[in-house]
This record gives structure tokens, C-alpha cells and sequence, in this order.
């Protein structure tokens, strides 16, 4: 696990802008279940998660025409359970972080894989997530 003084300052770029917190099963699970969409980023300690996954993800929640229902976000090594619970729901994609969902009344409907972010820039991630917002967002 994290230590939560490297770990606060990256979920604080998300929290500080307007981003919910997922940090348990229950929470991930109610959340989930919600209707309406629910966006939820994984968020990692990794560089691709600064150079490309947060700002991308910022980006596209400030951009859009539609938007989410929900901003949510759950930490890859260091909210365990909660981290846990979503892979679940995020089955049969193999676990990956960061990376970025779109839920619709519980279904996963739009899932953006590591190795989709990496060495991409936070332009095409944002671009990436429009387009899913204005399917899905509406």
C-alpha cells in the first residue's frame, strides 16, 4: 500500500474538482447500482495517470456538452477494498490502473484500459471520453 502523503495530493486533483471518493465495497457497489452514469477513474500512482488519465479525464468532465451523472474516483493501491469491488463490476477486463469507466444504470458501457492511456495525451483521453459522454450521457 501507498503511503498516504504521496497518494492525497493525486486524489486531491480529482476531489478538488468535484470528484467523489470510493472507499469501500459498500460505496462502490451503491454507487454503481445508481441510475443514471457514473464515471469512475481509477487512479494510480503511475506517470501515465499525471500525463495523460487525470488531466485527460479533467479535461473531457470540463469540455463535454453532456456529462456523468457522477464523478468518482477510487486509489489502485491504497483503497484495496474498494479497488477490489470495482473490478468486479469490471469484469472480464483484467485489472488495470489507472484507467477510466462509464457505468449506465449498472452496466459497464465504456472502459479505458492502461494500456490505452499510456503514451497517449491527456487531448485524445479527453476526445476518448466526449465521445462516450454524448452516446452515453444523455
Amino acid at each position: 500500500m501507498y503511503p498516504a502523503q504521496i497518494v492525497n495530493p493525486m486524489k486531491e486533483e480529482l476531489t478538488d474538482n468535484g470528484f467523489s471518493e470510493l472507499l469501500t465495497a459498500g460505496e462502490v457497489d451503491a454507487q454503481i447500482s445508481k441510475e443514471g452514469t457514473t464515471l469512475v477513474m481509477i487512479n494510480s500512482v503511475c506517470g501515465c495517470s499525471a500525463g495523460s488519465a487525470r488531466p485527460g479525464v479533467l479535461m473531457a468532465v470540463v469540455n463535454a456538452k453532456n456529462k456523468p451523472d457522477f464523478l468518482t474516483t477510487t486509489f489502485a493501491g491504497f483503497d484495496v477494498e474498494a479497488v477490489q469491488k470495482l473490478r468486479e463490476h469490471l469484469l472480464p477486463y483484467p485489472p488495470s490502473s489507472p484507467a477510466i469507466a462509464l457505468f449506465k444504470n449498472g452496466q459497464l458501457v465504456h472502459f479505458i484500459e492502461r494500456h490505452q492511456i499510456e503514451g497517449r495525451p491527456a487531448q485524445l483521453i479527453a476526445n476518448n471520453l466526449i465521445g462516450a459522454f454524448d452516446e452515453y450521457c444523455n
